[in-house]
């Protein structure tokens, strides 16, 4: 019940923020990809809290490169667009504002497909321009259907998740088997094992990632990897993306934690990830 009302709050919280995103972006015509803008802005909002994080689509299209919309954005979500993007708002016509830009071309795209061995024809040119890194990985064969046609039932009972935890300088192995935790092959029960784990938690430590170790970051939710960034071996700084991943149509940056090496990365493009799977460490 709990989580059912939860849901409900985040509903009600998503209604609010696409009746504000919409009236502050300028109403502009909601249809594809406009819709869609409206849906990651409004979801940036809840999850991350107002305006604190801009979809680019959503950012662009208050600053002006998407054309004028019918009523005018409201001026402080354009400064914050700017800010966050970026990018100077504009007046200039989009074909000017494409003409200008070398990675609008046909050679562009042409060059991508040659880079990744791929035939360069008039449909592919067009997929590689309307799909980017999707287009690219759907013509190499790693695009996937995001689709469970039947989804089988895991046996959580038997599932092991695998620890190591450090207290005070003093490492722990921890396992958690179903209803049992094991600490350096001690058995508890979940109920006893919950006073450790407040303890593990007040340390400020991730009880996944010791210190010294690196930071293994996770998805969020389910989704789809459709490019990698930074790969394996790059030294990257906090902040800075590392991979994008699409959920329900929405490509959203995945960033790295702290300054540091990619010294793992769990997943390639055109894998379908599950909320807590692993995506990369930086150490």
């Amino acid at each position: 019940m709990l989580r059912d009302n939860n849901l409900m709050d985040k509903y009600s919280e998503m209604i609010k923020a696409m009746e504000e995103v919409v009236l502050k972006g300028g109403f502009g015509t909601s249809v594809t990809p406009v819709s869609q803008f409206y849906f990651q802005q409004a979801f940036n909002n809840v999850m991350f809290g107002p305006w604190q994080k801009i979809a680019e689509g959503y950012g662009k299209m208050v600053l002006g490169y998407f054309g004028k919309t019918p009523v005018a954005p409201d001026k402080k979500v354009v400064q914050i667009a700017s800010e966050q993007l970026g990018l100077e708002p504009t007046k200039e016509s989009v074909l000017s504002i494409n003409d200008k830009n070398p990675k609008k071309s046909r050679a562009h795209y042409e060059g991508i497909l040659k880079e990744h061995n791929l035939e360069v024809t008039d449909e592919n040119v067009f997929i590689t321009a309307a799909c980017g890194a999707k287009g690219i990985a759907f013509l190499e064969g790693k695009g996937k259907v995001g689709v469970r046609y039947k989804e089988t039932k895991k046996d959580k009972s038997k599932e092991t998740n695998s620890y190591q935890v450090s207290i005070n300088g003093e490492k722990y192995e921890v396992k958690l088997n179903g209803e049992k935790a094991f600490v350096n092959g001690k058995e508890y029960q979940i109920s006893d094992f919950s006073a450790l784990e407040e303890n593990l938690k007040s340390t400020g430590e991730d009880v996944s990632n010791p210190a010294g170790n690196g930071v293994v970051v996770k998805a969020k939710m389910p989704g789809t990897v459709t490019s990698i960034l930074a790969p394996l071996g790059k030294e990257v700084k906090k902040g800075e993306n590392v991979l994008c991943v699409e959920v329900m149509k929405m490509e959203t940056f995945i960033q790295a934690p702290q300054n540091g090496k990619i010294t793992d990365m769990f997943v390639s493009v055109g894998a379908q990830v599950e909320t807590n799977q692993k995506l990369f460490e930086v150490k």
